[in-house]
């Protein structure tokens, strides 16, 4: 009888741990780099602290005998699962192995990435996926059909719970990607990596347009066009280092704080600040200017920059507290809201709200965008979201007026009146139900009519409105607005504001879920 020694038992452990860690085999690797492309295992290296990483699942083997596949296995089955630290903190990862059948998902393929997701959410820790596939592995039919809804559903069930990031590092179409589009944020790389439910070959045939996969669902579209990826990453490195930094603002669950970071009190005054708010109030600024200034020195990370570029959100610190932050851009289509900023905004104000991130808020915004488009494109159900996610959220949340806060787009802003803790205003701020010359032709307009000199009696009006309405004391008066403060000061007010209102305890009525119109 040919019995093993412990020490061929340990070889076999030794030989199969190798395998593993080839995947596809060294020819599909160099194809892999010759893309530009990092392996699986690469880009968790890279990802996470050095040494930290245990695989979970290494030996899985997928279990189909049809079209051939009984003759070919693979270590793992394409996807590279277990859990590490970024920066010492826990982190379960998932990244799919191109070099194994394309990355395709099969039935066990998926069972690894559920189990992940389970233990995330058991242990409180968030979800990365490296997603790198070619879709569903079509050996298998509907169970790998089945094992993407399982991940969808997990998905669902860890909205909230945990934080979930997704990086697109390579092919991710058809039912992929429903998966990332569930989870909070979505890091694309240019050139190489591509997201669409229909691919162009099924484009031109159905609608005749001719189209490459690049154009329909790269990096570039869905930052700028589509919004459906917040961050556009100029290469894998640059991608991984993004999700790193990503994490360093976010609590590891929904029943841990936001970050802190040691920072020593010094002189908080931004003199710099008195000088932004041009005399002209039809004239732009840059409001990331102003953001720069408040926060702390190099801290704004913006999420979804080249999206709807009329409102600016991202995280930052403040006296080294992590604090999201929305503001009107008036640099940009002067700050108004239309469809796409307000489901920008929404949905960020909603993931500070799941872990609890205060909120910051510079309003400089004239009103809604009017036109056909947008009435036609459901303006008024794409503002009431953002409306609706300020109403909902229970974390600290602090206005800051810097000029016009004008109409329906007041209200929305997170004003006073629908929860937000603190209203602050600078000297140049207008809160009005709209801008001073169309106020003044609708109050005045029989007397404008009457009047010898037309123009001359429209200023006179404009003027007499303005002195009575574009001004923050009439707000203060009714205690709407907190406090009328000189810009300088903002950072100091903001720092002590949210410092009182760390301990903040609210809550929503009891139900199910409220009904976002959505």
């Amino acid at each position: 009888m040919n019995q093993k020694t412990n020490q061929d038992k340990f070889n076999i452990l030794e030989k199969k741990n190798a395998e593993a860690l080839l995947g596809g085999g060294e020819k599909r690797i160099e194809a892999q780099h010759k893309k530009g492309k990092l392996t699986a295992r690469e880009r968790i290296t890279l990802l996470l602290d050095q040494g930290s990483f245990e695989e979970i699942g290494k030996f899985v083997m997928h279990r189909c005998k049809d079209f051939g596949l009984d003759k070919e296995y693979y270590l793992g089955d394409g996807v590279v699962t277990g859990y590490g630290t970024v920066n010492g903190r826990l982190i379960y990862v998932y990244a799919q192995d191109f070099t194994v059948f394309g990355g395709a998902l099969s039935e066990t393929h998926a069972e690894k990435i559920c189990k992940i997701m389970d233990l995330a959410m058991k242990n409180g820790a968030p979800i990365i996926g490296l997603n790198d596939s070619g879709g569903a592995r079509i050996q298998e039919g509907v169970m790998s059909l089945a094992g993407y809804a399982d991940i969808f559903y997990k998905n669902t069930k860890a909205s909230g719970v945990v934080p979930q990031i997704s990086a697109i590092m390579g092919p991710c179409a058809g039912g992929a990607v429903y998966s990332p589009a569930i989870t909070d944020f979505i890091l694309m790389v240019e050139n190489t990596s591509y997201m669409f439910v229909t691919g162009p070959n099924v484009v031109k045939t159905v609608t005749h347009e001719v189209v490459t996969s690049e154009e329909l669902g790269g990096a570039s579209t869905h930052s700028s066009k589509s919004g459906v990826t917040h961050f556009s990453c100029s290469n894998e490195v640059q991608c991984i280092l993004n999700i790193k930094k990503l994490l360093s603002y976010m609590p590891q669950n929904c029943e841990d704080e936001a970050p802190f970071t040691n920072y020593e009190s010094s002189d908080e005054s931004r003199v710099k600040l008195d000088t932004f708010i041009p005399e002209n109030p039809n004239q732009p600024y840059d409001i990331k200017e102003i953001i720069e200034e408040i926060v702390d020195g190099d801290s704004f990370f913006e999420v979804h920059k080249n999206f709807a570029e009329n409102i600016v959100v991202g995280f930052a610190r403040l006296a080294g507290r992590s604090i999201g932050i929305v503001a009107n851009q008036p640099a940009v289509m002067a700050g108004v809201l239309d469809i796409h900023s307000s489901q920008k905004a929404a949905r960020f104000v909603r993931f500070c709200d799941c872990f609890n991130i205060p909120l910051l808020v510079l309003e400089d915004v004239p009103g809604f965008m009017p036109g056909t488009n947008q009435e036609w494109g459901g303006i008024i159900t794409n503002g009431a979201k953002l409306l609706y996610a300020f109403c909902e959220a229970t974390v600290p949340r602090i206005t800051v007026i810097t000029r016009k806060a004008y109409g329906g787009a007041y209200d929305v802003m997170n004003s006073k009146h629908i929860g937000a803790d603190m209203n602050y205003a600078w000297p140049s701020a207008e809160i009005a139900v709209m801008g001073a010359k169309g106020a003044a032709e609708i109050i005045f307009k029989k007397e404008i009519a009457e009047a010898e000199n037309t123009e001359s009696k429209i200023q006179e009006k404009v003027d007499e409105y303005t002195e009575k309405f574009a001004n923050p004391y009439r707000a203060a008066h009714r205690g709407y607005i907190d406090e009328v403060i000189l810009p300088s000061e903002t950072r100091q007010k903001l720092i002590r504001a949210f410092k009182m209102l760390e301990n903040k305890v609210d809550s929503m009525p009891k139900k199910k879920h409220g009904n976002i119109p959505l």
